[in-house]
This record gives structure tokens, sequence and C-alpha cells, in this order.
């Protein structure tokens, strides 16, 4: 069954599968390497941009990530063609990227500002947010409020993000501007609902949960930056959905 699955859906799903193992247990030290930071961290590297999208954050992650991919990835392979659809994914991944970061471009120039008006420097923290290190993790802050801020500003650079779970927005995006009468199943809801309805829920959600920092520790905005590259693409090549190849 698993050879009936397209060659590029197929082999993403092998690299997702691979890395997940590598990273895992038997050179568990790429998963710093590999996880994407915020590209002002010092636990940043450029190759970051593409290998976060090979990274997953555990078996549940990963399992529904492929699965995702499996059940809507063929029909776009099929239908727009290899080439657009390897441009799809990782164009995705790459939206989904920057718009997370965009977002926390934003809120760590909020928590600078911040610390500043206490008179602290951000700097303090940013030695001391590098992967590895072992010094000191004392700060100058001497007030609840410093403190807060520099441990927000602590987990902004410490924190990375994995997943091909943007990547994978865009492809299920694509999918429903492509094909919106499409009906798909939920869990917990038991009638199937077309997807032209279910992905706009799914976004404003995200975007919600994004904004508000409700999201569990679950990179929403990131999804929204892969769904909305998915749906550009999508749009403009829909008129040409059967002259790609």
């Amino acid at each position: 069954m698993f050879n009936s699955i397209p060659p590029i859906t197929r082999n993403i799903i092998i690299i997702n599968v691979i890395v997940f193992i590598i990273s895992s247990f038997v050179f568990p030290q790429l998963y710093v390497s590999l996880s994407g930071y915020y590209p002002f961290s010092p636990n940043f590297k450029s190759w970051q941009i593409i290998t976060h999208m090979f990274m997953h954050g555990g078996f549940m992650h990963i399992l529904f990530n492929m699965l995702t991919l499996w059940s809507f990835g063929p029909i776009l392979e099929q239908s727009l063609g290899e080439k657009k659809y390897l441009i799809l994914y990782f164009v995705s991944g790459l939206g989904a990227f920057f718009l997370f970061n965009l977002w926390n471009f934003i809120e760590v120039q909020q928590i600078i500002s911040g610390l500043q008006s206490l008179g602290l420097n951000a700097s303090e923290i940013y030695p001391k947010a590098e992967v590895g290190y072992t010094g000191s993790m004392s700060t100058s802050a001497t007030t609840p409020e410093g403190q807060e801020l520099f441990q927000k500003y602590y987990e902004a650079l410490r924190t990375p993000m994995v997943g091909a779970s943007g990547a994978i927005f865009g492809v299920v995006t694509a999918f429903a501007t492509l094909y919106p009468e499409a009906k798909i199943g939920i869990m917990f809801i038991p009638v199937p609902m077309k997807v032209k309805y279910v992905m706009p829920i799914v976004i404003v959600v995200s975007i919600f949960l994004g904004i508000s920092g409700n999201g569990g520790g679950i990179a929403h905005l990131a999804h929204v930056g892969g769904a909305l590259v998915g749906w550009l693409l999508a749009r403009s090549w829909k008129k040409h959905l059967y002259r790609f190849r």
C-alpha cells in the first residue's frame, strides 16, 4: 500500500520518519542543530529554515502530521504534478517559519522595550540562552516584573519551532482551494463537512490562539503562514489545473 503513494509524498514521509528516529534515538544532539530557532537567537543556524520541517516533538506529533500528509498529499501531487507540489510543500513551510518568527520579532521587541523601561539590558540573557551554557543564570533584575521579562526573552531565544505542520497546512489549504466541495471527516463531528467550511474555521481559531498566546506550546501562527502560502499558490494555479504537465 505504501508503494502506491506518489513518489514525492512517499519520500517526504520517509525522510520525516528517518530524521525523527535519528534525532530522537540515535543522535539526540541533532535535535538542537536541526530545529528552527528564532533567527536572532544564539542557537539559530541558517539551515534550520529548511531542517525544522523534518523535526517533530514526539511520536503523536509526527504520526498526526504524516497521516494528514498521506490523506491530502497524493491527490495534490497527482493533480499539480511533482514540481509544483514540491514547491507548494516547501514554500508553505518557509511561509510558516516567516510568519511565526515575524510575530516572535514583534513580541521580542516588546519585551526588550519593557526591559529598557526598567533600566535593564536585554543582552544579559543572550549568552545564557545558548544551549549548552553552563555559567551563572543570575541577572540584574530585582523586581518580579523584570525577572518575568527576562524569563520571557530567555524562552523566546531557547524555544525552537519544529514540525512539518506549516508545510502540511499549506497542502491542506491548497486542497481546500482546488477542491472546495470535497467532504472530510473531523474528530468528534459525526457528519463529514465540506472542506471549504472547515478550513476557514481552523485558520481563524489558529490566528486567535497564536495571537492570544493560548496555544499550548503549538506554533499556531506557523500553521497560518503555511495556509496563507498554500492558498495563494493554489489560487494562482487553479485556472490552469489541468495544464500543469
